[in-house]
């Protein structure tokens, strides 16, 4: 605490001159600020969880020089809880995570940018591949980062990003490499295709018997102005050399589809896996199933992890500052030996403005006999009520 104290005497003292210099320039504040209040009618196995989460990211991005901007990002996430009133400052320090410290430099070499040190990664809707924060999840721990340096070359046409760097898997630290590519073929037509290979610690090689796994995968996405459709298909590896498939190899379909009718937007998705492709998905589909699912590619630990089937059917309506959204799930086994779940949620979303909005949810869920035994429920409703500030 004191080495922080004195680092933040520093600087403002050093500010005057740093700024008379013309060393900072354009420093912005961003962040953003999450509230979700959350309660479930069955709960015995504490899955769920009842009370209020909160997360806080605040930080700055400068510009150092020319073409050099430095990003920092901290987080504070916890519970509302009464017994915390009062305590000191160290008290709350304590438990206020570095989420972001990088470097970027634009223009590099004329034609790339690359980006050094703790940084967030990926599409926040992705399945397979994303680190940061989450939003409208009930159990918002702290947000993953990645530990890394990324170079990524852009143009009109093409996004082409290459990656290496740490991460955090079964509470160990493994080297992750990757690439994607992003093409734009057309005003409609989008491709996009990865690869990741996480090369385990040793430890974890002991263990489980492998040095590499890892998944590759490609996504299309059609999008004119009437509708949007897309597909994604992904498999994973493991095993002591690099993409090397076993007799069960891992693999997940999903597909989109949305209809864009003036003030309504009717949707449908479909989602197949077998096996766990990766661990870091973070798709929630459901304010019931989704929260058992975890975003973790999307395998129901009560199905032996062999696989799920998922259909969803929905619709937005956007009226004045409100979104309103209806959807239908359907959570079966992959082998659909079992009867399904089916689970019902409403939405509402306001928009105070272009920085805050308010939300409100209810989900009802009729567990099938897996997630009966599992839960001790034969269904399950429960209600959200959230705020999400970004600045």
């Amino acid at each position: 605490m004191k080495k922080l104290l004195g680092l933040l005497l520093v600087i403002t003292m050093a500010w005057p001159t740093a700024a008379k210099a013309d060393v900072l320039k354009n420093v912005d504040l961003k962040g953003e600020i999450q509230t979700i209040a959350s309660d479930a009618r069955h709960d015995d196995l504490g899955v769920f969880g009842s009370g209020t989460n909160y997360r806080v990211l605040a930080g700055l991005s400068a510009e150092l020089v020319e073409d050099v901007t430095a990003n920092v990002l901290f987080q504070y996430n916890n519970v509302w809880n009464g017994s915390a009133a009062g305590e000191n400052l160290q008290h709350y320090w304590d438990n206020v995570k570095l989420a972001e410290a990088n470097v970027v430099l634009s223009n590099l070499f004329d034609c790339f940018e690359a980006t050094v040190g703790r940084q967030f990664y990926g599409d926040e809707d992705s399945a397979v591949m994303y680190f940061g924060p989450n939003h409208y999840v009930f159990k918002m721990n702290a947000a993953p980062s990645l530990d890394a340096a990324k170079l990524t070359y852009s143009d009109d046409f093409k996004a082409v990003t290459v990656l290496a760097g740490k991460t955090k898997a079964l509470s160990d630290d493994n080297n992750i490499y990757g690439a994607d590519v992003k093409l734009n073929l057309t005003d409609a037509w989008k491709l996009q295709v990865y690869g990741y290979d996480i090369k385990a610690s040793e430890s974890v090689r002991v263990k489980y018997d492998q040095k590499h796994h890892g998944f590759y995968g490609a996504k299309v996405a059609f999008a004119p102005e009437a509708f949007t459709v897309s597909a994604e298909y992904a498999r994973g590896f493991e095993g002591h050399r690099l993409v090397k498939e076993g007799h069960d190899t891992p693999y997940m379909v999903k597909a989109d589809a949305s209809l864009n009718v003036e003030a309504f937007t009717p949707r449908a998705a479909f989602y197949y896996a077998k096996g766990i492709v990766s661990e870091y998905g973070n798709y929630y589909p459901g304010l019931v199933v989704g929260h058992l699912l975890s975003g973790n590619n999307v395998a129901l630990p009560t199905y032996s992890n062999d696989g799920l089937r998922l259909f969803n059917v929905g619709v937005d309506y956007m009226w004045n500052k409100f979104v309103f959204s209806l959807d239908g799930f359907s959570f079966q086994d992959r082998t659909a030996q079992d009867t399904s779940t089916w689970e019902a949620d409403l939405v509402a979303k306001y928009n105070h403005n272009e920085y805050v909005q308010l939300f409100a949810g209810l989900g009802y869920a009729k567990y099938s006999t897996p997630l009966q035994e599992a839960q001790g429920a034969k269904d399950n409703t429960v209600g959200q009520l959230g705020m999400l500030i970004k600045f």
